[in-house]
């Protein structure tokens, strides 16, 4: 395993899953429950701006490694995962909305693994509206994290409910294309039994 910044920040992203799972199991007797909110959506951004940063590090400092590339895609799914799982625990977001997404990104990276040992890797790559669907749940989950109003104005949580669904949608439709560009594949392609 290559030891570099992106990998590094990578594993901190890793280390944050269990840290915010922990956060919200916590007794409102150690930490008040505005203060989880915070510190959950204070955790859950950051991991998120390392996402973004580790690949930007990878591409600048040449540093991209086939470790990396595995790594860095399961770290995104495990917290974004773990989130919604906490997010449906706390009801904020709706079960069905949780199993949507985390079953387009277990659809998905099967594909792209798939896809990869017929040599058409390329063929289903991260397209724009995946990206689209990407930046709406990493705004819209720490918002539901957060929850808590911001006085006067801003309610969190309702404009990470309208984003999570808004995801929820964009989550389905980008299924249905790379599906669809799948397709002339997926017969005589085989499978294992």
């Amino acid at each position: 395993m290559p030891v570099n910044v992106p990998n590094f920040l990578t594993w901190l992203r890793i280390i944050a899953i269990p840290l915010l799972v922990v956060l919200f199991y916590l007794p409102d007797t150690w930490v008040r429950a505005h203060d989880k909110n915070l510190y959950g959506c204070v955790l859950f951004t950051a991991a998120a701006i390392t996402d973004w940063l580790d690949g930007y590090l990878a591409r600048r400092l040449n540093q991209m490694s086939a470790f990396g590339a595995f790594l860095d895609p399961v770290a995104d799914k495990l917290i974004v995962a773990a989130a919604l799982i906490i997010l449906v625990e706390l009801g904020r977001v709706p079960a069905f909305i949780a199993v949507i997404i985390i079953g387009r990104e277990i659809t998905i990276s099967a594909l792209r693994e798939w896809m990869a040992k017929l040599g058409q890797a390329k063929s289903v790559a991260v397209n724009f509206l995946g990206k689209i669907k990407t930046v709406a749940q990493l705004v819209a989950i720490p918002m539901l994290l957060y929850h808590d109003r911001i006085e006067p104005w801003f309610d969190p949580a309702h404009v990470g409910t309208w984003l999570i669904y808004l995801a929820a949608g964009l989550t389905i439709l980008s299924m249905a294309y790379y599906l669809k560009l799948a397709g002339p594949h997926a017969f005589g392609g085989g499978g294992r039994a």
